[in-house]
């Protein structure tokens, strides 16, 4: 195999830390660009910068000439506007500092289910078919994946190398500090229900509670990520990428429930948002903390709230197609239940949350 070096934009996100983790078992060489690289998995190489900085990301990424560069990194603005013109800047700057990389032959990028759904100012306004299709046409509202997919695009076709875009559903995996994190919001939900005495009632709507839905492992990400960068039939493609089994929370909820713990609440028939239920949890984090000699970390660093709620409280059905990727040749599949159940194990050992 020839030599495979990857760049890695947001190396600490789920996306990004899970990628490098995978890329450094199948011997690739990896660079991890973030604003702080740390802590990083054993083999990433370091580098440092702001992505709104142009300059700065130009001379942190000199001297480093890429096969490959993944782009999984975001950040939130107030408005959607905002969100376009940030993010497209981040990406534009990245691309710019690797424009003259004589080794670069593809880009991907991952941006997820609002390519679909709509942004958060018109979220699920318009109320697509199920299940999600890659030739789905874009949804009639400013989406700051569009602007980064076309710059993306337009760099690969001036540039000469291939690209791919991935579109994860609800992320489940390993990493801290990550607002997109499902799976680390529920298991300190969890823990909190158990310290309080509070039952584990499902916070979203009645829509999500009954629907058929999926999600996405972090690893099977990953999986993809790897595959589409280097197999010719991927290349210039968007694709869905979800765990490839489909369930209904009201299903899944007494699983995470017996393996946190706790026990599960009546669903009441409507949202009671984790924003709202969880008004105390930075009171009451640190009691859990000292009792079970847990790492010392914040529950607004570990849980997303906010996020977990936007995706739990939608009011229509929401599941993908993989379809498109299964004819191209990926074929890996990850159990949802196991997701839950493998990150919750991990973050007993890690200390995060206690055992059950």
């Amino acid at each position: 195999m020839a030599a495979r070096r990857a760049l890695i934009a947001g190396i600490t996100g789920i996306s990004g830390c899970n990628l490098a983790d995978r890329l450094l078992a199948d011997g690739w060489t990896v660079y991890g660009l973030a604003r702080r690289p740390s802590p990083l998995a054993d083999g990433v190489i370091p580098a440092a910068a702001d992505l709104l900085d142009t300059a700065g990301t130009a001379a942190a990424l000199a001297g480093i000439d890429p096969t490959h560069v993944f782009i999984t990194t975001w950040m939130r603005q107030q408005t959607e506007a905002e969100n376009c013109r940030v993010n497209g800047l981040m990406v534009s700057n990245l691309l710019a500092g690797v424009q003259a990389a004589p080794s670069l032959q593809h880009v991907a990028l991952v941006t997820g289910l609002k390519h679909y759904l709509g942004p958060f100012e018109a979220y699920g306004s318009t109320k697509p078919d199920t299940p999600f299709r890659e030739s789905m046409a874009r949804v009639p509202y400013p989406n700051f994946y569009y602007t980064q997919e076309d710059i993306v695009f337009d760099f690969a076709a001036r540039h000469g190398c291939t690209w791919s875009v991935h579109r994860p559903h609800s992320m489940i995996g390993w990493a801290l500090g990550n607002a997109m994190n499902m799976g680390v919001t529920l298991a300190c939900y969890g823990a909190i229900c158990r310290e309080t005495g509070r039952s584990f009632v499902f916070p979203g709507s009645p829509e999500q509670y009954e629907a058929v839905t999926d999600v996405t492992d972090a690893r099977i990400l990953a999986r993809q990520l790897a595959w589409a960068a280097t197999t010719p039939a991927a290349a210039n493609q968007a694709l869905n990428i979800v765990n490839g089994d489909q369930f209904r929370w009201r299903q899944l909820w007494p699983v995470l429930a017996k393996a946190l713990g706790v026990t599960v609440g009546a669903y009441p028939g409507h949202p009671t948002p984790l924003v709202e239920q969880m008004a105390d949890a930075a009171e009451i984090w640190p009691r859990i903390v000292a009792r079970h000699g847990l790492a010392d970390y914040k529950i607004d660093y570990l849980a997303s709230w906010w996020h977990s709620d936007a995706d739990l409280g939608r009011t229509l059905e929401t599941f993908t197609s993989m379809t498109k990727s299964r004819k191209l040749g990926f074929l890996d599949f990850q159990d949802t239940e196991d997701s839950f159940l493998d990150l919750f194990a991990r973050l007993r050992q890690a200390k995060i949350i206690p055992t059950a």
